[in-house]
């Protein structure tokens, strides 16, 4: 097989790749990256000496791709599904990697901060930069909630890489700093997001991992995916 996806189920950002392979049945393999495991961790190193997830590996072309955004148009211009996820009007793909980077930044960001403050011991937290993220969460929000009143998906009716980069940032971004309610389109979509099959197979195969994730006793009981609701 030519693909190889090195990542971690678990990993919120490996979700936005696996979103959009599994969106077109893009035939990978999976790579599990370990970094408790020596072994695992050395490999990975080798291949990507920055050591950030996901990282894909193409045998028949050559080339080692890191970061999401780069890996995802990759795949739509060397294994084009039926799905593309770039449109092919350039105005569009413009406003698809915007919205690709507003979740990547101003959503996926600073979830990631308030998970990793958690995780800090008590002397080395940052509520003043905790404080700073959940202000961003909440701009973020509000934009997103605009941007979807009169939309199904981020650029219109087509399912795109920028609803790839959303899923996994509003699934753990919500968690942390919910958005049902105070912002009822963003909810909406939300809902639409995990309605998806691509979306379901990924937090299914994630779920075995859950209990690792420091917040895991809020994840909501209808986003615990089991493998047969979500077999491809």
């Amino acid at each position: 097989m030519s693909l190889t996806l090195h990542h971690h189920p678990l990993a919120s950002f490996c979700h936005k790749v696996l979103i959009a392979l599994y969106e077109n049945s893009t035939p990978f393999r999976g790579a599990i990256v370990d970094y408790g495991d020596e072994k695992s961790r050395t490999e990975f190193f080798a291949l990507w000496p920055l050591g950030k997830i996901p990282v894909l590996r193409d045998e028949r072309l050559g080339h080692t791709l890191p970061e999401t955004t780069i890996i995802i148009e990759y795949l739509d211009q060397h294994y084009p599904g039926a799905q593309p996820l770039l449109p092919l009007d350039e105005a569009l793909r413009l406003e698809t990697r915007l919205w690709d980077r507003f979740f990547d930044f101003y959503i996926h960001a600073p979830m990631q901060k308030i998970v990793s403050d958690h995780r800090r011991a008590d002397g080395g937290k940052d509520p003043l930069g905790v404080d700073e993220a959940r202000a961003m969460l909440r701009t973020a929000y509000a934009m997103l909630d605009r941007r979807m009143a009169d939309k199904t998906w981020v650029i219109g009716d087509a399912f795109s890489m920028a609803d790839c980069a959303a899923a996994p940032a509003l699934f753990y971004a919500g968690i942390v700093a919910p958005f049902s309610g105070a912002y009822p389109n963003v909810a909406a979509y939300f809902d639409r997001l995990t309605e998806r099959r691509s979306f379901r197979r990924t937090l299914a195969e994630a779920r075995p991992y859950f209990h690792l994730y420091p917040f895991a006793a809020d994840i909501p009981a209808h986003l615990l995916i089991d493998d047969a609701a979500a077999a491809p």
